[in-house]
């Protein structure tokens, strides 16, 4: 293989696969990037054998062929060459000599058939979306998926299609957050599937661009594909909780606030708890909502925000990092708080099929 590519798109799609690659690895190959030059393209896929992911960029190919290269070492020294053009040529042992500018290297590769093969792929669903609106859903509630629950289904993403709706939800056991938009080019049978949160995260850092993105979904895995990224990943098995039973159908009081000043409130007052699992105090009362927060190693904090409330008294107690959590990833300029009492489940709508709901504490 012999190609010369420029430097900076080279980054650019090294920092799209780099995320994946792991230290520890019993496979060794596992640690290095795939090359596969050939019809003036070059592709770089990173795998961990439970995300695969693949860049395609252009590049000036004088020998076509496939190599592997150790991933972290040629990210580290690509990020830091001068020039703007990068010439690789791989010999028949998989050691690449490396040049730009005055700098030279000899990478020593690994043999590109020891790199896992993609996996088979039958399409069951499939929709297009745009990547700025599919990033936009996971960022909205991935905050919210369990990391350390028995249950398997509750470490991803939920992500259901009906018709041309495509709707994402996330839970603990202890809070929800749900997404929804309507997609393009639908096409399959309606299915539920959950997106392993690593996979998501992936997605959500790399496509956030202004185009397409197509979504394929099969009995095992999905496929994340635009012009310039592929994203394969392993589902994960299982039924996802029926969470709308959470959701209560009736509220008899709805309040409308900034989201902004509600949680620059609450993030100041959050200040005098000893850790972010303690809880605030929220008071509904006289067209106010009243923060308190307090602690014994800390002292007290309080503030206020006027609102339009005519019903009586309510105070409860919420996880102080759970109720700021939504804000800071909804899109509205305003959220309503939607609630019955104080030991019923609260939610917070924020615009654009965005819910969040949260189960107030239970103070002793």
């Amino acid at each position: 293989m012999k190609i010369s590519l420029n430097r900076q798109e080279f980054l650019n799609s090294l920092q799209k696969i780099i995320n994946i690659v792991g230290n520890k690895s019993t496979l060794p190959v596992l640690a290095n990037i795939l090359f596969e030059a050939q019809n003036g393209k070059l592709t770089l896929t990173t795998t961990d054998l439970e995300i695969r992911v693949s860049a395609v960029l252009s590049a000036d190919i004088e020998i076509e062929g496939k190599t592997t290269l150790p991933a972290k070492k040629l990210f580290s020294m690509v990020g830091k060459f001068m020039a703007d053009t990068i010439l690789i040529e791989t010999n028949e042992k998989h050691h690449s000599q490396i040049i730009c500018g005055s700098s030279k290297f000899m990478l020593l590769g690994l043999v590109a058939d020891d790199f896992p093969l993609a996996k088979d792929f039958s399409v069951l669903k499939g929709f297009k979306m745009k990547e700025g609106d599919l990033s936009k859903m996971i960022d909205q509630i991935s905050y919210a998926v369990s990391v350390d629950d028995s249950r398997k289904a509750l470490h991803g993403i939920l992500c259901s299609i009906k018709e041309n709706t495509v709707v994402m939800a996330a839970t603990d056991g202890k809070r929800l957050a749900v997404t929804e938009r309507v997609a393009d080019e639908v096409n399959g049978e309606d299915m539920d599937v959950i997106i392993p949160l690593k996979a998501a995260n992936e997605v959500k850092r790399i496509m956030d661009g202004s185009g397409l993105v197509s979504i394929e979904i099969g009995e095992k895995q999905v496929f994340f594909t635009t012009d310039s990224v592929k994203i394969e990943t392993k589902l994960i098995e299982g039924n996802y909780p029926n969470y709308r039973q959470v959701i209560p159908t009736e509220f008899s009081k709805v309040i409308e606030v900034d989201k902004n000043v509600l949680g620059s409130k609450l993030e100041l007052v959050s200040l005098a708890l000893a850790d972010s699992a303690s809880y605030v105090i929220v008071t509904f009362e006289n067209n106010q909502i009243v923060l308190n927060a307090s602690s014994s190693s800390v002292g007290e904090g309080r503030d206020s925000i006027d609102i339009e409330y005519a019903h009586e008294k309510i105070e409860v107690s919420f996880n102080a990092a759970f109720l700021a959590a939504p804000l800071r990833h909804c899109d509205a300029d305003k959220v309503k708080i939607k609630f019955n009492d104080n030991i019923t489940p609260v939610a917070i709508e924020g615009g654009d099929g965005f819910l969040y709901v949260i189960m107030p504490l239970r103070n002793k």
